[in-house]
């Protein structure tokens, strides 16, 4: 048991750290209609338990890995209209290359965001966002795809941010930067 202590006492303290982290961020978006993801950014060989202590603490796992769902991030979209191709054409040629997979597709304004509307995504990240503009994204996303809020996201922020209606909120902070529980095993 002595061998083994430090390691398994440092890997509960870890792993209580993010469940605990992640109860303060659901705790104060204070709003049960919004999920509280989080994100990749694991530790490497600990993902699947940083993401199961995500579920522990009330969180919901967002992607486990890049095979799980199409993210089209602001780079690709950057590199699609420099080869001459649309917004909404990025969503769609997502779709015919991994028909069985969700598309998400992540924007930084509301004119953005009217231009791949037209090709109904399934998800759109509202990225760096605020509380505004995010209610305006909202409205327009009403009825055609689900919303996620993203960046900027804090303790001090999530409160305002679920409360716009968007359906989701990402949360790098609750694996890359959660404190370890203070926890010690003492024999008695």
């Amino acid at each position: 048991m002595l061998v083994a202590e430090r390691t398994a006492l440092n890997f509960i303290q870890r792993m209580t750290g993010i469940a605990t982290m992640t109860h303060r961020y659901v705790e104060e978006a204070d709003n049960p209609d919004v999920m509280i993801l989080d994100t990749r950014k694991t530790t490497p060989t600990l993902r699947t338990f940083e993401k199961y202590a995500v579920v522990c603490g009330g969180g919901t796992n967002h992607r486990y890995g890049l095979f799980d769902r199409v993210l089209i991030k602001d780079n690709h979209l950057a590199h699609w209209t420099r080869e001459g191709g649309d917004l909404a054409g990025s969503i769609h040629a997502a779709r015919e290359k991994y028909p069985q997979l969700l598309v998400e597709v992540e924007v930084d304004t509301v004119r953005q965001l009217k231009a791949v509307l037209t090709a109904r995504p399934d998800w759109v990240l509202l990225d760096n966002m605020q509380p505004d503009e995010l209610r305006e994204c909202v409205k327009l996303c009403d009825g055609i795809c689900k919303t996620e809020a993203s960046g900027g996201v804090n303790l001090k922020t999530i409160h305002e941010i679920a409360q716009t209606g968007v359906n989701a909120i990402s949360v790098g902070a609750l694996t890359h930067s959660a404190p370890s529980a203070d926890l010690a095993l003492d024999f008695v």
